[in-house]
This record gives C-alpha cells, sequence and structure tokens, in this order.
C-alpha cells in the first residue's frame, strides 16, 4: 500500500480533519447533537457505571465527526498508515491469555493480564458493549473504520495497565481524562464533566485537581493510538512507559492512585 500523500500528513497539524487516502470510503453523514436522549444517556450512566454500552450510546447521541477525525488523524500519520495497511488483529493479541502469561515478569502484557484479572475483565466484553449499541442505532461501519475503532477501544484496558489506573469509577474517570487529551471527544468531556461535578468537592477540591493532572499526563504523553501495541506487549512496563512519554504513577500523582467509587449515594434526579 503506497505511503499517504502529503497533504494529509501535513493537514494533522491543523484543528480541520484530514483528507482520506486514496482507497479508503468516505465517511457515513455526521448525526447531528441529540441532546435530550445525550442527557438521558450520561444520566443513566452515572446511576450505573457498569452499563458500558452506555458510554457508546452517548457517543452516538452527541453526534458530531469526533470519530471520524481520530480515524483520518491515524491515517495521516505515518505510524497510523503501517498499522492501517498491515491490519493487525490488537483482539487476537490481547484474547490469547496464554501468550500474555508466558511474556516476562514486569512486561506490558503481563500487566495487562493482571488487570484483567484483578477486575475480574474480559477484552471482548467492551467489543460486545460496542455491538449492542450499534445494534440499537442500526449502525454498521465499513471495514476500515470497523478495524480501526475495535482497535481503539481494545486499547482501553491497555491504557489502565499502562497507566496505573484501575478499573473503579475513580479509575475510570482518570482514564476517560487522560484519554480526552489523547482524542478530544464531546461525549467524554461530558463523563469527566460529569465525574468532576458529582465526585467530592473536599480538600481543596483535590478530586477536580486529580482529573486536571490525569488530563495533563495524557497531554503530555506521545500519540498512542499510532502505538504498535502488538510489538510493545512483551516489552518492559517501564521501558513502554518511557518511550510513550507517560510519567510513573508515583510522579504524575505524589498523593497517590485515587481508588474508590466516586457516587455513592446519587441524587434521585440524577437518576430520573
Amino acid at each position: 500500500m503506497p505511503l499517504p500523500p502529503s497533504s494529509a500528513l501535513l493537514s494533522v497539524l491543523s484543528f480541520g480533519r484530514p483528507s482520506l487516502p486514496p482507497g479508503v470510503p468516505p465517511a457515513p453523514p455526521r448525526k447531528p447533537l441529540d441532546l435530550p436522549r445525550a442527557w438521558r444517556t450520561l444520566a443513566a450512566l452515572v446511576a450505573d457505571p457498569t452499563r458500558t454500552e452506555k458510554v457508546f450510546e452517548l457517543f452516538d447521541a452527541v453526534g458530531g465527526d469526533d470519530g471520524e477525525r481520530s480515524f483520518r488523524r491515524f491515517l495521516a500519520s505515518p505510524e497510523g498508515w503501517r498499522l492501517f495497511a498491515a491490519r493487525p488483529s490488537l483482539r487476537s493479541a490481547l484474547g490469547d491469555r496464554a501468550a500474555l502469561a508466558a511474556m516476562p515478569a514486569g512486561s506490558l502484557g503481563r500487566a495487562y493480564l493482571a488487570h484483567l484479572d484483578r477486575f475480574g475483565l474480559d477484552p471482548v466484553g467492551v467489543l460486545e458493549a460496542q455491538a449492542r449499541a450499534r445494534e440499537a442505532a442500526d449502525v454498521v461501519p465499513e471495514p476500515c473504520r470497523a478495524w480501526f475503532f475495535e482497535r481503539l477501544n481494545l486499547m482501553h484496558d491497555l491504557w489502565h495497565a499502562l497507566t496505573g489506573y484501575g478499573a473503579d469509577e475513580a479509575g475510570e474517570a482518570a482514564l476517560l481524562s487522560f484519554t480526552q487529551a489523547q482524542m478530544p471527544q464531546r461525549a467524554l468531556a461530558s463523563i469527566v464533566a460529569a465525574a468532576a461535578w458529582l465526585g467530592p468537592w473536599g480538600d481543596a477540591f483535590a478530586w477536580q485537581r486529580y482529573l486536571i493532572r490525569a488530563w495533563q499526563r495524557g497531554r503530555h504523553a506521545s500519540g498512542l493510538i499510532e502505538a504498535d501495541w502488538e510489538a510493545l506487549l512483551p516489552r518492559p512496563l517501564v521501558e513502554v512507559r518511557a518511550a510513550l512519554r507517560i510519567d510513573p504513577p508515583e510522579r504524575a500523582h505524589p498523593g497517590g492512585v485515587i481508588e474508590a467509587r466516586l457516587f455513592p449515594a446519587r441524587d434521585a434526579a440524577v437518576r430520573a
């Protein structure tokens, strides 16, 4: 497959959408914002953060083209284009528990497996939640974008292992703040804003400052969506963090990584 056109590489520096390389199908029409549905979906997600499908529903409800913009910026980078040309299956790499367990102690792969085991997670679970949301919205992405979005969603738990944020409510909010710095999206911004507003306000806004620090951590890191995760899995976690410019947890959060439920007593109005 040829290199992406130079115009696409240059356009990634702008705030617009990079143009599509030859052979990539055009994007579907942009969806309009459905504010009442977005609010209901966000409220349902706050009421029960375990309903992962609500995250994908929220992306659909806010409309726009945030996902398409991420896809085009991925294609406009040399690393992203190389991955797109090869189309490796991150699902296969992350689903092979035996291979992950055989990786060296201290590797990213072992840290990822430990994260799955600690929180009882399955990498396919997020894809199933996405499929349910797509079925409800009657959305069927074409193969190029389907591969990219599957890869993007599978990165979520990898980034948990990479950053040290847990899969509890505080950890999810922190990782979404980190992710928002990597690829700004309105749906993510609304979830992080809700977590900041509904979370604890004491100790000189410690929780809100924690989320800001998570965002700064993501801002300082290199572009993670273009990373070759299959090649990085066997490497030492400390080396991967250094290569991707991700501050280790003790430097990013000197007071310690927060692990907690954020909303133990949710307001009835939020549930409505």
